[in-house]
């Protein structure tokens, strides 16, 4: 079966339609353009052959199922989001393809000399003699996670084109704002209706995900007092200076720039700061639970130090982001073995590894829908040298045939 077409004329469509979501954003979605295409895949949806295809025009949520044609076999979902990072420009993009890539340097806009150097990006080698799809090197692509919708539609077309092929029941769901926190938090379960589903989204085709980081959002304001310079002494309290004070009591060594792997970290994501006020912002994540909460409880023993010494001059703020993957996935242990299989079966050796962030999964899982990861295939996302190659998006669809074809097989529970 090939699917080399249809996944590529997919990937291109969808690139082109603008779907960039806003952390600054007070509405849902948090940017109305995410809606052109929601609408697009509802269309598609119901043009295939899909059932129950619905659009939550509320919430941004496109639904769809693939009814089971065999009577048994364990229902089973599928996640992608419609966003784009707002890293970069995801205005006017403009995809092409390149067959049989050399291996050398990519010439992605001639006209203002933008190169993508194959020294610079290792990854291009495993590639050769692939098709790219590729950005003219002003925007991103939106391989992220386009090129998973890609997939998830392109097997959905081939069992409605194809109603003799036995699997069990396929919910499908496409969410927005991932990529600014929204962790598919408007996605109706019952709606769903799958109890178990995979998200794709990650590069590196035939990974898998398990385990995310844990993750909080701290915010910490700091009230001074302004007086005059020359009559300053022992009545000014400078916010700025305690905010320097609470950013150097984070350990130097855990931060993201000196952190791989499993290594957690805290982060500064902004501070702005005068005499009078100072606002800092901040992540703080790590794969390990008890960790975790040994790094929030370290914020905490920091701002209350300040506190003691600036006559409660500082106000902290903890927000749970989300939490990992593992703890939830562990309950379900066949679902990892299922997958590795999948891929294993599609001559791929699968490989996972503790993922330096978090994903729809790793709340979902914890609203009660285990939901472990695959990964998507592209490449350099969120950025204007984004790549994906057709070859990664067209062995997805057949991980996911073969993973519904073991579904189809298990008993119901």
């Amino acid at each position: 079966m090939n699917f080399n077409e249809q996944v590529t004329e997919r990937m291109i469509r969808y690139a082109k339609t603008d779907t960039q979501s806003s952390p600054s954003s007070g509405t849902v979605p948090t940017t109305m353009k995410q809606f052109d295409l929601a609408r697009m895949l509802r269309d598609e949806l119901k043009e295939i052959g899909a059932s129950d295809v619905y659009l939550d025009e509320e919430k941004c949520v496109v639904y769809g199922l693939l009814p089971g044609n065999t009577g048994k076999g364990m229902p089973i979902g599928y996640i992608a989001h419609m966003d784009t990072a707002p890293d970069a420009s995801g205005t006017d993009v403009k995809p092409w393809v390149l067959k049989d890539y050399d291996g050398g340097d990519i010439v992605l806009n001639k006209e203002k000399n933008i190169v993508m150097k194959a020294a610079d990006f290792p990854n291009l080698q495993m590639y050769t003699g692939q098709d790219l799809i590729l950005t003219d090197g002003t925007t991103l692509l939106g391989g992220d996670d386009k090129a998973s919708i890609a997939s998830i539609m392109t097997m959905a077309e081939y069992y409605c084109a194809n109603p003799g092929i036995p699997h069990g029941d396929i919910a499908i769901a496409f969410t927005p704002d991932e990529e600014v926190g929204g962790l598919a938090r408007d996605l109706d379960l019952e709606r769903f209706g799958a109890k178990i589903a995979y998200t794709l989204d990650g590069d590196h085709l035939g990974y898998y995900m398990d385990e995310t980081f844990n993750a909080s959002q701290a915010y910490i304001t700091v009230t001074g007092r302004s007086v005059h310079t020359g009559t300053a002494k022992n009545i000014m309290v400078n916010a700025s200076d305690i905010a320097a004070e609470i950013m150097n009591s984070l350990p130097k060594y855990e931060k993201p720039q000196y952190t791989e792997g499993r290594e957690g970290f805290f982060h500064i994501i902004s501070c702005h700061s005068t005499c009078e006020h100072a606002e800092l912002t901040l992540i703080i994540r790590d794969h390990d639970s008890e960790i975790f909460a040994q790094r929030e409880a370290y914020l905490r023993k920091v701002v209350d130090r300040v506190n003691r010494i600036y006559d409660n001059a500082a106000e902290l703020v903890i927000k749970e982001q989300y939490r990992s993957l593992k703890e939830v996935i562990d309950t379900v242990p066949f679902m990892i073995d299922d997958l590795k299989q999948a891929i294993r079966d599609c001559g791929i050796e699968p490989k996972t590894e503790a993922f330096r962030g978090g994903t729809d999964g790793s709340a979902l899982s914890w609203r009660g829908l285990p939901c472990p990861n695959l990964s998507a295939g592209y490449e350099n996302a969120h950025g204007r040298f984004e790549y994906v190659p057709v070859q990664s998006m067209e062995k997805n669809v057949h991980i996911l045939l073969r993973l519904n074809e073991i579904y189809a097989g298990k008993e119901n529970v």
